[in-house]
């Protein structure tokens, strides 16, 4: 039960432990930074999985391939299949006249599907560091948009990106501060000019924003879903079958702001 003991312990707790600090911040509704870009490219997508209330947002060790409109073409998760599975009695049943039932199996198979999410890094002006934030693909458009807007003058401009609204009313924008002297205090100032000595970011600190789950964690934690795993030929401990099929299923869209990862 206990790895160390006495001075060890005391010297083990105490130890540099090599572990990379989250560069990911709070973004909850109310927030705002005065942030300054540094490139156009400074984003990834990936797909997040989980289920609120019951799951905590994760990203799978062995992702599904996916092509270019975001369907997967191979490697399956087994949350992937559970939604396949359930996509699959929704047609069924839709086929079968019930169209009541079929769209109650649509909206909980949609629960089970990977949906894309984007972080997107800058330099935090209030500290000089770098900062990620993590939008739902409609926060990150409007983003995006005002970043493409401006790419020839991200070394001239702040800009302050908010949150505003809740649930379907939520608003992500990003505004450019056009009088410096005006809109930021002598430290951001400071912050905004040390910025432009910065060395690029670096994307290896997207992953520490993210919580990865190897598949048997993927399994209990499809338990905790409330999915039958032994509908996918699964028990707590057994992998998924490799000869399942890969979902090529037409995402469902949505205008909800997701729930946020919880890291």
């Amino acid at each position: 039960m206990f790895t160390n003991r006495g001075a060890a312990a005391v010297a083990n707790a105490q130890a540099d432990k090599d572990a990379s600090d989250s560069v990911i911040l709070p973004f909850t509704t109310g927030t705002t930074y005065k942030v300054r870009l540094k490139s156009v490219e400074d984003s990834v997508e990936y797909f997040c999985y989980g289920m609120y209330g019951k799951v905590n947002s994760f990203v799978p060790k062995a992702p599904a391939e996916r092509n270019a409109k975001g369907f997967i073409t191979s490697n399956p998760t087994v949350w992937d299949k559970a939604a396949t599975l359930l996509y699959e009695e929704a047609n069924a049943a839709k086929t079968a006249g019930d169209e009541a039932g079929a769209e109650a199996l649509r909206k909980e198979a949609y629960l089970f599907k990977g949906k894309p999410k984007y972080l997107v890094a800058f330099v935090n002006l209030e500290n000089g560091e770098y900062g990620v934030v993590d939008l739902t693909p409609k926060q990150a458009a409007g983003v995006f948009a005002t970043i493409q807007k401006y790419a020839k003058k991200l070394d001239k401009l702040a800009f302050e990106l908010a949150k505003t609204g809740s649930s379907t009313n939520t608003v992500v924008s990003l505004s450019p501060l056009l009088d410096l002297d005006e809109d930021l205090t002598d430290a951001e100032r400071a912050n905004f000019s040390k910025a432009g000595e910065l060395e690029p970011f670096d994307f290896a600190q997207f992953e520490t924003c993210l919580y990865v789950a190897d598949e048997a964690e993927q399994v209990k934690n499809l338990v905790i879903a409330g999915f039958d795993i032994a509908r996918l030929g699964l028990s707590i401990g057994a992998s998924a079958p490799s000869s399942a099929p890969a979902a090529d299923v037409t995402p469902i869209p949505t205008d909800s702001d997701a729930p946020p990862v919880n890291f």
